[in-house]
């Protein structure tokens, strides 16, 4: 059982402008161990990062992703519509919707890893998988990025690409037959809904268990109960937040001389 690392959700999504340049940068300066970011195609077949299928909620643009090129997604600012947040200042609205090549430049210089969303259970936007495959050798960070999707048919096609790709399912549904889908499609992991961890059962329990990590979890009493699981990533807005819960975790285990077990890698 490994370390717990922390992911920045959409960089650090409680702070800064969500899916932008400054928040992946905020959150690599404050030592974010990993990063979690959401792609999608534009028409002319550029893979840019942004949350939602439509540019309206966090841009000035408006109007949908895959039916702009990527110089009419630019001209939008990416970072105006964050006004709400405590640490706003003006120099966020030059903030442009990122590509995930940007993305990849940007953290390369970072040993953090790179949960890599791809948006596909709307629009399947064909070849995505391929685009994205071709980005993490061009920047040599296979090894650092795990691919996930709410879409299993992405993750087949991300294994049929390149079978040593990591991949991880997306879910907060609690009827699938997650080793089932383990065993089938040769997953490296599963992303469950926060709600997991307050179920009254186990998270996941199989002699074939697969790392774990949450979403999106931002209180300290599901981070501490992240933490004293020992899943393999907890990803939330406030990455500053959870490191320092983190390390405070880490000091009273080692104090108290406890040793927690749990079900996951």
């Amino acid at each position: 059982m490994g370390e717990t690392l922390i992911f920045g959700h959409r960089g650090s999504k409680g702070t800064h402008p969500e899916n932008t340049l400054l928040g992946f940068a905020h959150a690599c300066h404050i030592g974010a161990e990993g990063l979690e970011l959401d792609v999608h195609m534009s028409k002319d077949g550029e893979l840019v990062v942004i949350h939602d299928e439509k540019l309206d909620r966090t841009t000035t643009g408006s109007g949908y992703v895959k039916d702009l090129n990527l110089n009419e997604i630019k001209q939008y600012s990416a970072g105006k519509k964050f006004k709400h947040l405590s640490f706003y200042d003006s120099s966020w609205e030059k903030e442009t919707v990122p590509t995930l090549e940007e993305v990849l430049e940007l953290t390369a210089d970072y040993q953090v890893s790179l949960n890599i969303e791809l948006k596909t259970d709307t629009f399947s936007y064909p070849g995505i998988e391929k685009k994205a495959l071709e980005l993490s050798e061009r920047y040599h960070l296979k090894s650092r990025i795990i691919f996930s999707s709410f879409n299993l048919s992405t993750l087949i096609r991300i294994k049929t690409l390149d079978p040593e790709a990591h991949t991880a399912f997306l879910t907060s549904k609690r009827h699938l037959d997650l080793e089932r889908m383990i065993q089938d499609h040769q997953l490296s992991g599963l992303h469950l809904n926060r709600s997991f961890l307050i179920s009254k059962s186990n998270l996941f329990t199989t002699e074939h268990s697969v790392p774990v990590r949450v979403w999106t979890v931002n209180s300290a009493r599901s981070i501490k109960k992240a933490l004293d699981l020992k899943l393999a990533g907890i990803i939330t807005d406030y990455p500053e937040k959870a490191l320092e819960l983190k390390k405070k975790h880490a000091q009273s285990v080692k104090h108290a001389g406890i040793n927690f077990s749990g079900v996951f890698n």
